[in-house]
């Protein structure tokens, strides 16, 4: 799509030529960033919180953004093992299913978002909406291992923005989905179904204890005070200056300043067709017998 930018993250490499290597994009429109993990080694690689192209307005999807990453592997001979979500977005729609087409792969989320499904398949009061984690190929529990060529990666479970949150620790690298945004930015909002502020305080706190140059990915970037976009710095940048949860902020306040907060934020723009799409793995609802698939509104819902 026309609105649709691409940028790569100049932290495409590290030092160590046997730990993870990360290449970046960021999805102007949504302000959203995909990472891919790749192992130097054997050429297989991870992509995390992958974007579709989506016009609401004319409800027409794209796949630009993704066709780049596509060309990006293929050129790179690299081999997709993985399409990684840390949670169910509510701001964009994933492009995993047609990532999975395009170049392989299993689709994976935490195994919480049967929870998610749950609650979402009542809003749209839609039984195609499976509730046991279908049609995702793994679901992660709490502290389970898997690889990636040769790393090991490693899943955090980390509710709080919603049940079903996860941080994909890979090396020196953990990728903190929308727990965590840059330091000058803050933390997620807690006020979706499932979400809580507690939650997400104890969440932040044991992403914290992660040795202190851990790299953090972030997810999203909406560049306060009109800086470039950035996604990555350090456990001991967020624990000396993030703006709402550094050191020294006990649970309490957090809770007091993240209800507060929340409570004047609006919906994001995408919410409904985003949720409807990722609690799907990507795909979106089956067609219907004209053969056009559609995304529900529920008028006065929520």
């Amino acid at each position: 799509m026309s609105m649709t930018q691409v940028q790569e993250s100049s932290a495409a490499s590290q030092d160590r030529a046997a730990g993870p290597q990360v290449r970046s994009w960021f999805h102007a429109p949504t302000n959203t960033v995909c990472h891919l993990v790749v192992d130097p080694q054997t050429r297989h690689c991870a992509l995390i919180d992958s974007v579709l192209d989506f016009d609401y307005a004319s409800g027409r999807t794209g796949t630009a953004f993704a066709d780049a990453i596509v060309d990006y592997v293929r050129e790179q001979g690299l081999q997709l093992d993985w399409l990684l979500e840390t949670h169910a977005h509510a701001d964009h729609l994933s492009a995993a299913g047609y990532l999975r087409d395009k170049l392989g792969g299993r689709i994976a989320i935490g195994e919480h978002i049967r929870d998610v499904q749950k609650v979402f398949r009542a809003l749209f009061h839609d039984e195609r909406i499976a509730q046991d984690g279908r049609p995702f190929d793994k679901l992660f529990a709490d502290g389970e291992t898997f690889a990636i060529g040769d790393l090991q990666a490693r899943v955090m479970h980390t509710p709080g923005h919603t049940p079903a949150c996860v941080v994909y620790v890979v090396g020196d690298c953990a990728f903190v989905g929308d727990t965590l945004f840059m330091p000058d930015y803050g933390t997620a909002r807690c006020d979706f179904p499932g979400g809580d502020a507690h939650g997400l305080y104890r969440s932040v706190r044991r992403i914290f204890e992660l040795p202190a140059q851990t790299r953090l990915y972030m997810c999203h970037d909406y560049m306060p005070g009109g800086r470039e976009p950035r996604w990555m710095c350090t456990v001991q940048e967020q624990r000396e200056g993030n703006v709402q949860i550094h050191d020294g902020v006990d649970e309490q306040q957090f809770v007091d300043f993240r209800k507060q907060r929340d409570a004047g934020l609006g919906m994001p723009a995408l919410i409904m067709p985003s949720i409807q799409v990722n609690v799907r793995a990507g795909h979106l609802p089956e067609p219907e017998s004209n053969g056009v698939s559609y995304l529900k509104v529920p008028v006065n819902a929520v």
